[in-house]
C-alpha cells in the first residue's frame, strides 16, 4: 500500500442505514429496512421512556464522618477541623457545609439523632 490521494476512495467503507427508519437517498424513494429483531428494539423503546430514578445519596463513609463529628463536637466546627478524624483536613467552613449537605439529605434522621443526643449531654453536666 502507498501513498493515496483520497483515503476514502482507496480504502472504502460500506455504509450500513440504521435499521427500522425511512432512508432517503437522492434519486430514489424512501424505503424501510426491515427490523429483524422487533422485540429488542421494543424493549429498548420502553426502557427509554420510563423515567430515570434519582438515586441522590450520600456515601456511608460521608455520613458516618458527620455523625462522628456531631456526636463529639456538637456545633463547635473549630473542634471538628482539629480533630484527628478529619483525615481530608477539611476547614470548619467546609466541614460546616457537609453537616448542612447530610441535613438537607436525611432531615428526618438528622432531627432523631440530635434528639437522642440530648439527654446523654444532659446527664455528663
Amino acid at each position: 500500500m502507498g501513498l493515496a490521494e483520497d483515503p476514502n476512495k482507496a480504502v472504502p467503507i460500506a455504509k450500513r442505514g440504521l435499521l427500522g427508519m425511512e432512508v432517503e437517498s437522492s434519486g430514489q424513494e424512501g424505503r424501510k429496512k426491515i427490523v429483524r429483531k422487533p422485540y429488542v428494539l421494543n424493549e429498548m423503546e420502553y426502557e427509554a421512556s420510563l423515567p430515570e430514578k434519582k438515586s441522590n445519596t450520600l456515601s456511608r463513609d460521608l455520613i458516618d464522618y458527620v455523625r462522628y463529628m456531631i456526636q463529639n463536637h456538637g456545633e463547635n466546627y473549630k473542634e471538628m477541623a482539629r480533630d484527628e478524624k478529619n483525615y481530608y483536613q477539611d476547614t470548619p467552613k467546609q466541614i460546616k457545609r457537609k453537616i448542612n449537605v447530610y441535613k438537607n439529605f436525611y432531615p428526618e434522621e438528622y432531627k432523631a439523632f440530635v434528639a437522642s443526643l440530648k439527654p446523654e449531654k444532659m446527664d455528663v453536666q
